[in-house]
């Protein structure tokens, strides 16, 4: 009787997170529950056998513009693959020079691709909607006074460093930001292949930029239309087009890069940044921070964006009108 009472004073102290001032205020006179920490997981923790198969399915956003940016997103790389082989490798009379080329620009667009996919088919580290309930309250065995904090447009018990996604309309754990590119959000699950696919990206603009260059030169020094099986104004478009696209990806996954690099390596994603919120976790800062997100000590399986997958039944969520389904 005197542990219900208790359950029933912690949910009376369930807070909704938009009427506190700022993160630093209100984990500054309150004191977590183990069980609410950032190193945790409700996932695992999930008691039914219909929770414990959703977290074996792919997650995916159903979200118009996202997956208009993803398909978006493929195109520019397969346009980009298309141009490098069939407009300047294949073409050239130098027969190494089209393998190895061939073979590394392949490469790092099969790598950014599959990072892409890893990253918008993971689930970024949502919370599980609706767990705010009486009696998974009175399970937790809150101390009397202890106050935890409830999302109210999810209704889920909100971690540490956890943010509401309007678009995914989840609460996802250590949230970066959400990136329509990928679909998804950038979150505690899913930041290391996202880091990926900006790095490949990047790479492969280079790559291309490189051999549109050479490719001009080869074309200025001899013959135009010798040095591509498509007529000069039609190499000189798909060139100059694969020039900007390049420039284009080149700078904003850079960008991106840098910017994911820094945020691990402070152990401080976008979101916090931007409100300014006083870090009130132990910060894992540099290589901790990396070993964190890539897993283990470094190695080559960082770049690896097939570290763990294994394949997964395609099964739509039930529920209607939710934002998501999943394989």
């Amino acid at each position: 009787m005197q542990q219900r009472q208790s359950g029933q004073r912690a949910f009376s102290a369930l807070v909704d997170w938009e009427t506190m001032p700022s993160s630093g205020h209100r984990l500054r006179d309150v004191e977590h529950h183990p069980l609410l920490t950032e190193n945790d997981s409700y996932d695992s923790a999930a008691s039914s056998p219909a929770e414990a198969d959703a977290a074996d399915r792919v997650w995916f956003i159903r979200d118009g513009c996202g997956m208009i940016c993803a398909v978006l997103t493929w195109l520019l790389v397969v346009y980009a693959d298309f141009v490098v082989t069939f407009v300047m490798l294949l073409p050239s009379k130098d027969f190494w020079y089209s393998v190895v080329n061939g073979v590394v620009f392949n490469c790092l667009a099969v790598l950014a691709l599959s990072s892409h996919l890893r990253t918008m088919l993971t689930d970024p580290g949502a919370v599980p909607k609706g767990n705010a309930t009486k009696e998974y309250m009175e399970s937790l065995q809150l101390k009397p006074g202890e106050v935890i904090y409830k999302c109210p447009k999810c209704c889920c018990i909100k971690p540490e460093r956890a943010h509401h996604c309007s678009i995914c309309k989840r609460c996802i754990r250590k949230m970066d930001h959400h990136c329509p590119w990928v679909n998804n959000c950038v979150g505690e699950k899913n930041q290391r292949f996202f880091v990926l696919f900006t790095m490949y990206i990047a790479l492969a603009s280079v790559h291309a930029l490189v051999l549109c260059g050479l490719q001009f030169i080869a074309c200025v020094r001899g013959q135009w239309t010798e040095c591509s099986d498509f007529s000069p104004p039609v190499t000189v478009i798909l060139l100059i087009f694969l020039c900007l696209e390049g420039l284009l990806f080149f700078t904003f996954t850079a960008v991106m890069f840098g910017t994911q690099i820094h945020s691990i390596c402070n152990d401080e994603t976008e979101i916090e940044r931007l409100k300014s919120e006083k870090p009130t976790w132990e910060r894992r800062l540099r290589w901790e921070g990396m070993k964190s997100v890539f897993g283990g000590p470094p190695s080559l399986l960082w770049m690896n964006p097939f570290v763990g997958f294994r394949f997964r039944r395609l099964q739509t969520r039930p529920r209607k009108g939710a934002p998501e389904f999943s394989v």
